[in-house]
Formats: structure tokens, C-alpha cells, sequence
């Protein structure tokens, strides 16, 4: 890890019912290309497996991974910390849960998986690669929460997030401990009963243009209860297997 990346969303995991599908899906949507490398000890389900990974342009920011028995589909984001191990034991005392303790992943680090207060699913990374953080391929984080609740001093405690002084269209933005924008917060709850839930953002070179491709490959809007105004400027949607996610341009982003 390096100072700049404490604090910062590293990388993004999607499990998915069918990776070949999600794939197709992605690439159609957000133009991006895949690499696959052969594990010899994989972190989800051991023994050997290809671990497939999603990049923008010559930036590699994700992986796309088959939903094993001990995961739900869905993407799960993972945020920089120094110790993993001490981050995760801090986890319940802040009123969150840990899913899944500290764990290696052989070339690439050390992670964990817990809900925070509100039950979104979020990593906790020591990244032990040289990938840079993913800003060209991701924007901020959006979350979906319950109503105007955020559960901010678990992030902060934990990751040295900070809400920001500027509001972005009534939504609250979050900066990581180098002042960096990491996560806006939505205003929002989902139509039914759920979890709050972290949605990742990615770029596209253009918002319409890539909302009306993914719509024609099966995406649908996401059941949220949203002011039009906010659905329109981030708009929110499902992807074919009901898997939440976000389209922005380079202004989500800002440097």
C-alpha cells in the first residue's frame, strides 16, 4: 500500500450467476476489455481457477468472478486501509458485522468483507500489486441508504472519511483522508425493504448514450424511492442478473 491509496475505493468485485454474460454486458455498456489469469490458490473456493479481470483502456480496476455458495451476486467494492486485520476487529465495536474474516489473496493482498450499521456490504483492502486506484475506469461510490441516514463515524473510524462542506444536488459527498471525493450519498431508499447498499459508478463517455445501450441488453431502472432530479443526473440501474450499478462521466470525478 502506499499513503495515497489509505482511505481510497481500490477495486471493485462483481459476483456474477454468469460471468461470460456480465462480460458481454459490460463491454457493450462501458467498452472494456478483459484479461484472465490463472489462480493456483483462489480466494473464493480454492484450488485453480481463472480470475478475470475488467480494465479501461490500460487500467485494470476490477474483477468479474461466478458467484460462489457463500456470496450473493452483486458488487462489492473495497476501500485502502494499512492493517486489515486491525481494521476488521474494530468493525463490531463501530455497530457493523464482519462476513467474511481477514483473508490472503495470493499476488494481490489482504481482505475482508463486513456490512457497516445500515448492512451494506463493503472490502477492506491492503493491496500488495501495483495497480494505481481505478479513477479512470470508476467514479465515487454512490450509497443507498435509509433515507438521509449514513452511518458516519464507522467510515470514519475506519477509513478517515469526512463529509464535505459542499453538497452535490442535495446529496451529501464524502472525502477520503487526503481530501479526495470517494462516495456520494443519495437521498434515497430502495422500493422495497432491503439493506443499504454501496452501487459502484463507472465511467462512460457519455451518461444517455450508455444508459440507452444498456437498456437495450436488458438493464432496467432500479426500484428507488428518488427525486427526479437526482435519478436523472446519476442515473441508477439493474443489469440483467438484478445487480445494481451507476453511470457517470468525468465531472463525478473530479481531481
Amino acid at each position: 500500500m502506499t499513503q495515497s491509496k489509505a482511505g481510497q475505493i481500490v477495486w471493485h468485485d462483481l459476483f456474477t450467476p454468469d460471468r461470460a454474460s456480465s462480460m458481454a454486458f459490460y463491454q457493450h455498456v462501458a467498452n472494456w476489455t478483459y484479461e484472465v489469469e490463472r489462480a493456483s490458490d483462489f480466494a473464493w473456493g480454492g484450488g485453480e481457477q481463472d480470475f478475470v479481470l475488467a480494465l479501461s483502456g490500460d487500467e485494470a480496476g476490477a474483477g468479474l468472478i461466478e458467484t460462489p455458495p457463500e456470496q450473493a451476486s452483486g458488487w462489492v467494492a473495497y476501500i485502502e486501509v494499512p492493517d486489515v486485520d486491525l481494521a476488521t476487529k474494530r468493525v463490531d465495536t463501530l455497530g457493523g458485522k464482519v462476513v467474511r474474516e481477514p483473508f490472503e489473496v495470493p499476488g494481490v493482498g489482504r481482505n475482508a468483507l463486513v456490512r457497516d450499521p445500515l448492512g451494506a456490504l463493503v472490502g477492506i483492502a491492503l493491496s500488495r500489486h501495483s495497480f494505481p486506484v481505478p479513477r479512470r475506469q470508476f467514479g465515487p461510490e454512490m450509497y443507498i441508504g435509509n433515507g438521509n441516514d449514513f452511518p458516519q463515524a464507522f467510515y470514519f473510524e475506519l477509513f478517515g472519511w469526512q463529509v464535505s462542506p459542499v453538497r452535490d444536488q442535495g446529496c451529501a459527498t464524502f472525502l477520503g483522508p487526503r481530501g479526495r471525493l470517494v462516495a456520494i450519498q443519495q437521498a434515497a431508499t430502495w422500493a422495497t425493504a432491503s439493506n443499504a447498499s454501496w452501487i459502484p459508478c463507472i465511467k462512460v463517455a457519455s451518461v444517455p448514450d450508455a444508459f440507452r445501450a444498456a437498456e437495450t441488453k436488458g438493464a432496467r431502472p432500479a426500484s428507488l424511492n428518488v427525486s427526479e432530479s437526482v435519478q436523472a443526473q446519476i442515473p441508477i440501474l439493474c443489469d440483467p442478473d438484478g445487480v445494481p450499478f451507476a453511470f457517470g462521466g468525468e465531472s463525478t470525478n473530479p481531481s
